[in-house]
């Protein structure tokens, strides 16, 4: 009782910040946001063709996973929409009444998508499971066109990690209702439905498994700093203006480049930025910022392209940003001249 009743409930506070309509669930379910978007594909999918879009790592493992594990295409059609990193894929070909799969924001890119997402549909009868969790918090995220959202407020919050929120919309909950997928054991952290009907409990304090009550207080905490930084207007400015800060950098070196070739697909929260160095002098300039306390794992992610990534979500102080960029000159010009 104790747990339900911590004030303020930990799901009423980020409907309330995020703007998540009235009538969408919000439940907490473990291992983060890959154990969220994981429960919904493995629940949901398989009902109709499926359009899985990815440009980068994580994306790529929800496609994987589709055709791997769940074996999507034994009984529906699945499109893989794909593009290389810096890019987006032509997210105009998904279909209305297809489920879509995507990460509003590629983490290892540095890609997102447009503002709005006004690739989905407004009439769609298909759903839409949206990967949100370097998006939510410093992004705007058009919830009419999010059926089912997931997050980890270890992203873009900095709280704890290990825990994931999962938003359902009504036509999720539909969903879930009237689909059952053949032949698919579901193990009990994964089970969202009981006798037919969404449990509940889930979305009203309960949990599937018991989450640290500390890392829960940590979030609450996390949410009242949210809420005195203006909400989430005022954390999406932050994060933009954190790119900004970057952007004006780029503009006047022609040494450093963003990976993501569209300004307005560029992430403002996992900024990616190629450099006029191979592969190995970027580790050497990782290294150097490491060495000096600048700069901590910056390195690009492996898959990646030699990049380095800068992390510029909304808890990153403008005055940090600014104070990294002349760091940066610095070591590619002690890199370079080796």
């Amino acid at each position: 009782k104790l747990g339900k009743q911590s004030p303020p409930p930990p799901t009423d506070e980020p409907r309330r910040i995020l703007g998540v309509p009235d009538d969408y669930l919000i439940g907490i379910v473990p291992a983060s946001d890959t154990g969220a978007y994981e429960m919904a594909m493995w629940n949901v999918l398989g009902a109709r063709d499926v359009d899985v879009c990815h440009w980068e790592s994580f994306g790529k493992g929800w496609f994987a996973d589709a055709i791997s594990h769940l074996k999507l295409r034994d009984a529906v059609a699945v499109n893989e929409h794909t593009a290389g990193y810096g890019d987006l894929p032509d997210l105009t070909k998904t279909g209305k009444d297809n489920d879509i799969c995507f990460t509003f924001n590629g983490t290892t890119s540095g890609v997102r998508v447009p503002d709005g997402a006004d690739f989905i549909s407004d009439d769609r009868t298909g759903l839409t499971l949206c990967d949100a969790t370097s998006a939510c918090f410093a992004m705007n995220m058009p919830w009419d066109k999010l059926d089912i959202t997931t997050y980890s407020w270890q992203k873009v919050l900095g709280g704890e990690g290990a825990h994931g929120v999962l938003i359902l919309s009504p036509r999720a909950v539909e969903r879930l209702e009237s689909y059952t997928p053949e032949n698919r054991p579901l193990p009990k952290i994964f089970r969202l439905t009981k006798k037919g009907k969404i449990d509940a409990g889930i979305f009203k304090g309960a949990t599937i498994n018991t989450p640290s009550m500390i890392c829960v207080e940590d979030y609450i905490d996390a949410l009242q700093w949210a809420d005195s930084v203006g909400g989430v207007a005022g954390l999406v400015k932050r994060s933009e203006d954190n790119l900004a800060v970057v952007a004006d950098y780029v503009a006047q070196n022609d040494w450093i480049d963003f990976l993501a070739k569209d300004p307005a697909n560029r992430s403002s929260t996992s900024v990616c930025l190629t450099l006029d160095l191979t592969a190995d002098e970027i580790k050497a300039l990782v290294a150097l910022l490491d060495k000096e306390e600048v700069a901590l794992d910056i390195g690009g992610y492996r898959d990646a392209p030699p990049s380095i990534r800068i992390w510029c979500g909304s808890t990153v102080e403008k005055e940090d940003v600014e104070a990294l960029m002349p760091w940066l000159g610095w070591a590619y010009e002690e890199v370079k001249g080796k």
